[in-house]
């Protein structure tokens, strides 16, 4: 990958819809782009939003002036008018509801009444932003959501083509296909749009987490693509991990760990691996989300006597609590601290936080099983979430642990929406800088 600039030169702006606890907001505004507004529907998010600095307006809103906090609209999408923004914002980020198309939830689709997918065609219009940068699960891919995300496509690249609310998408998308790209057609109505199918852990973020982003720029602007498809290229892999542990610096860095759970891991890396050589680096674990990453402080143990949902603030952290009764089953199985974590859910049926159970490296005898030990495991706390999703530790989350856990799980990892944000900035600062 290309050397990114953390942020632009420019007075950049942007628009967060679904903004959720801010993941993918806190990556955009770190690239450089100042926030003119931020929309989101629920109230613990709207609270975690506001701790991080928004500020919830009455009446019709405004675009702020520099140095103003951004304005929050805690309600329905469907209810903003997004005119006054017009030709004033950078890049429209947002990641609409992913349920419809998740494998976790029921997978409605474009009939459930979640899709807020249409909501983004009609802001696209209404405001007609530079770039558009979108997050969703990687089910839109299924053979049953493909059809459907052609169409999301084909209607971001031509999101002034109106779809009548008469007419059924099927319809519309062949309307689309028909229209192409006829002569004459106004480029600044018109959008090269690039989907990237990504894993998380493959981008620094220590969780396996299977999305797909798409990237919408306007078509005047003449961005450069190619290169945009280069700067947001992987740049760790599982492989390189394997060779950190076979060459012993992945250990090096993490010096306590027991010899009995070091020789566990070595004896579960494939032989192959060894032959397997690439220049990407290492997939970052969840012992290294937790021992800290790019200058993160190590976070404090969570003794074993202390799961009992007291928040103690070890060593100023928040939500660094313990919790009690943590259980593994079937289809419930835990995280693993030298793997990238799995992906942390939202959680359905009332279960959120999903699969959030830990094996530590603590052991203790059991004789039903074959090495005559078994490792203990706990629940992780919401800090240690926050870790694996990549928020800074200075984020607090709003409301009970479960709903903390449930922003968290809806979130876009802060470290992956920066490549993608940065890697904007850089291609609209070259394609500007070009005109």
């Amino acid at each position: 990958m290309s050397e990114l600039r953390e942020v632009s030169k420019r007075d950049r702006t942007g628009v967060e819809l679904f903004a959720g606890a801010g993941g993918l907001a806190t990556a955009v505004h770190g690239a450089g782009f100042r926030p003119l507004l931020f929309n989101e529907f629920n109230k613990r998010a709207c609270q975690t939003l506001e701790a991080a600095g928004a500020k919830r307006f009455d009446g019709a809103p405004t675009v702020p002036r520099v140095g103003d906090a951004p304005p929050l609209f805690e309600g329905d999408v469907r209810e903003l008018d997004f005119g006054y923004l017009h030709g004033k914002v950078d890049v429209l980020a947002g990641g609409p509801p992913c349920q419809p198309f998740s494998l976790g939830g029921i997978a409605k689709g474009d009939e459930d009444k979640r899709n807020m997918f249409p909501q983004m065609f009609r802001a696209m219009r209404e405001i007609q932003p530079k770039v558009v940068i979108c997050e969703n699960v990687k089910g839109l891919l299924r053979s049953s959501f493909k059809p459907y995300m052609d169409y999301i496509l084909r209607e971001m690249a031509m999101p002034f083509e109106e779809r009548d609310p008469a007419t059924t998408w099927q319809r519309h998308d062949e309307r689309l296909r028909e229209i192409g790209e006829p002569a004459g057609t106004d480029l600044s109505t018109r959008y090269r749009v690039v989907p990237t199918v990504v894993n998380a852990a493959d981008y620094g973020v220590p969780q396996i987490r299977n999305r797909i982003i798409i990237v919408a720029f306007r078509a005047d602007l003449g961005v450069d693509v190619d290169q945009f498809k280069l700067d947001t290229a992987r740049t760790h892999s599982e492989h390189s991990l394997f060779r950190s542990m076979w060459d012993n610096s992945y250990w090096k860095r993490h010096p306590g760990v027991p010899g009995h759970v070091r020789d566990l891991v070595m004896a579960r890396i494939p032989v192959e691996a060894q032959l397997e050589e690439d220049q990407l680096r290492p997939w970052r674990t969840f012992r290294d989300a937790l021992a800290g990453i790019d200058g993160a402080p190590s976070l404090p143990e969570v003794p074993w006597d202390e799961l009992d949902r007291v928040d103690r603030r070890r060593k100023g952290f928040t939500h660094h609590v313990g919790w009690p009764d943590a259980r593994i089953y079937k289809g419930h199985t835990p995280n693993e601290l030298d793997r990238p974590a799995k992906t942390v859910k939202a959680g359905v049926h009332g279960v959120p936080g999903g699969e959030s159970v830990m094996l530590t490296d603590d052991r203790e005898e059991d004789p039903a099983s074959p090495t005559g030990y078994r490792y203990r495991h706990r629940y992780m706390t919401v800090r240690e979430t926050a870790r694996v999703m990549t928020f800074p530790d200075e984020q607090r989350l709003e409301g009970p642990r479960g709903e903390q856990m449930r922003q968290l799980g809806n979130a876009v990892p802060v470290a992956l929406g920066a490549v993608f944000a940065r890697a904007v900035a850089k291609a609209l600062d070259e394609a500007e800088g070009r005109s």
